[in-house]
């Protein structure tokens, strides 16, 4: 066989792989988004119309598969915080990088999960998870600055406001699929520095936070 039958060979091969793969993430989503992170791998793969080995072959792991499912929401995300950032009003920023992400929490059960918890055995989860964490930080901190934001609140506060929401979004998202754009509006009134009172608990700490998302994880 010639060089150039070889490749005629392989091209094909190459070909129908980008296309599985491209399937199974399009079926990844889909679930994903309907069913959360933890999803049938097998069903993903049986959408896709290939045997689960061959989804394993492309994606080693459930946070392989994920990482790729979610690429284009995770851009979208951090392509909202950048925004928020720019914004010239910091409290406008606040607001506006809360209600992109709620709302992209409200369309896709799965991000909403990947947004609650923590994925401490792969690196690239952590290092997503630590620019949104800095996101958090910068855009609270500028509206903080600007006597804007009440000082007291800290990221932890705003990942346990991530987590209301999800459950929120849970319940209403088949009878009043905005209801959480309400309750986002009453916590940001809350949030607002003249609304500022002495509150008996004090926030968790970065390892309190970091473990609860670990162990949310762990639970579910």
């Amino acid at each position: 066989m010639s060089a150039s039958d070889v490749e005629q060979v392989r091209r094909p091969s190459r070909r129908d792989a980008r296309e599985r793969r491209a399937k199974l993430i399009a079926a990844a989503q889909r679930e994903f988004a309907s069913h959360g992170v933890d999803a049938s791998l097998e069903k993903i793969a049986r959408e896709a119309g290939v045997a689960i080995g061959t989804l394993y072959r492309h994606f080693p792991t459930r946070l392989d598969l994920l990482m790729a499912a979610f690429e284009p929401r995770l851009q979208e995300f951090l392509d909202g915080a950048a925004k928020a950032l720019n914004m010239d009003d910091p409290w406008e920023g606040f607001v506006y990088y809360l209600e992109n992400m709620f709302g992209m929490q409200a369309g896709d059960r799965g991000f909403n999960d990947f947004l609650s918890r923590r994925f401490p055995d792969n690196t690239d989860t952590e290092h997503i998870h630590d620019q949104m964490c800095r996101q958090i930080e910068d855009v609270l901190s500028r509206a903080q600055e600007a006597g804007k934001a009440r000082p007291d609140i800290t990221q932890a506060d705003i990942v346990n406001l991530i987590w209301s929401n999800g459950r929120i979004i849970d319940a209403t998202s088949t009878t009043a699929p905005n209801a959480w754009r309400r309750y986002l509006y009453l916590m940001l009134d809350a949030y607002r520095a003249e609304r500022a009172h002495s509150i008996p608990e004090p926030p968790m700490t970065y390892e309190q936070l970091y473990d609860a998302m670990v162990h949310l994880n762990e639970a579910e």
